[in-house]
């Protein structure tokens, strides 16, 4: 079928496919997205914290930076995008309360408190009784807690609707089907052809898939990103007006081992999640998934029985091998890659377009970027490419 061209293509109309479209037409080029369902993707799934500080794992003070950066222009990019389009995001600076339920946990999140504090972060350590001053609703058994009023959140569903709009407004081109695989002309990417057999054809290619950024056939075995996809299940509740406050601020803390936050809404919805099981591309919801979530949910906060559940969901985390995202050149000129932020999508949204727009014009990755070169998993990468589409 007939051919059209574009400066640049992207593949994947998620989040992180959307902000690098809006801000590579910012720089003038002529961008397309390719996506069957533009706006949707792991967004629907995700909770929005911007929790670069309680998401700090022990080997990840890299990623850290990245995170620590992105969560800097998120003000100004919230404000920018708002301001564009019209729509709230849900952007709010709550804060986040970490908090413990017996000894063991309180112990790891001393632990936790003593590496933020060697990374240079701010939190506060709270007693039990403090933490439930701040908020009424937890459990009497809370051992104790790190407030930290850096973290904040952002509503995902909101983002990706204005993201939308900014890629419209910019003139970003939409084409809302599916890639079946990637040209490759004179060793060098070239466009893609889609399901229906329509050539596109690209003086640069972005894959941002997601979790399915691995899966797009004619992509050489040394530039095929090393993603995977890890399923997480969400649940949403609402509190009614009687209830309100319910929580004024993001709660999580570890159960049984496993993670569990709760996200309070401005609108009243109350998101809490989420499982973290690698079970390839299974979505299911399952009631064992919903039953634990509820669970430790209300160890944490015991009144959450009393609202109404209205949304269960399960959606897939692109996880690269070592969680943190591949932005930039592969080993096949004109193929770039926007993958792999695991469970940093949202947060990770301002600093990713900035980058890709910066390669996309300049070929060159920012400093910033430059821990997070797809080419570092040179071993990794030696793999054979999959015939499934995007």
């Amino acid at each position: 079928m007939s051919s059209r061209t574009s400066d640049v293509l992207v593949v994947g109309g998620g989040i992180i496919g959307l902000v690098t479209a809006w801000r590579a037409a910012q720089r003038g080029l002529g961008t397309a997205v390719l996506d069957p369902e533009p706006g949707g993707g792991a967004a629907w799934v995700a909770a929005g914290m911007l929790a670069a500080v309680t998401e700090l794992h022990h080997g990840e003070q890299t990623l850290l930076g990245l995170n620590l950066e992105s969560a800097r222009r998120y003000p100004a990019f919230a404000a920018e995008l708002t301001d564009l389009t019209g729509h709230d995001l849900g952007y709010r600076r709550s804060g986040t309360l970490a908090v413990a339920l017996d000894a063991d946990d309180r112990a790891h999140l001393r632990e936790l408190h003593d590496l933020q504090r060697r990374s240079g972060l701010a939190s506060e350590w709270l007693s039990g009784r403090e933490c439930r001053r701040l908020e009424p609703m937890l459990a009497p058994g809370v051992r104790g807690g790190l407030r930290v009023d850096g973290d904040h959140q952002i509503d995902p569903r909101r983002l990706a609707v204005a993201l939308v709009a900014a890629c419209e407004r910019a003139g970003v081109t939409f084409h809302r089907t599916r890639a079946a695989r990637l040209t490759v002309t004179a060793d060098r990417a070239a466009g893609v052809v889609t399901d229906d057999g329509t050539a596109l054809g690209a003086d640069q290619v972005v894959l941002a898939a997601g979790s399915l950024s691995g899966r797009l056939a004619g992509v050489p075995a040394a530039a095929l990103p090393p993603v995977r996809p890890v399923k997480g299940q969400v649940l949403r509740l609402t509190v009614p007006p009687r209830y309100a406050p319910f929580l004024t601020r993001t709660v999580r803390a570890v159960v049984r081992g496993s993670q569990v936050y709760l996200v309070p809404r401005a609108n009243g919805e109350l998101v809490v999640g989420a499982t973290s099981e690698e079970l390839g591309w299974d979505t299911t919801v399952t009631a064992g998934g919903v039953y634990e979530l509820l669970r430790d949910a209300h160890e944490l906060v015991p009144g959450i029985t009393e609202l109404p559940l209205t949304e269960t969901r399960a959606g897939l985390r692109p996880g690269s091998p070592d969680n943190a995202p591949l932005l930039g050149p592969t080993r096949l000129p004109g193929l770039l890659l926007a993958t792999g932020h695991y469970r940093n999508g949202v947060l990770l949204t301002p600093v990713t377009g900035d980058v890709m727009a910066h390669v996309l014009t300049t070929g060159e990755a920012p400093e910033v970027a430059l821990p997070f070169t797809p080419q570092r998993f040179g071993a990794i990468l030696s793999g054979t490419s999959s015939e499934q589409p995007a």
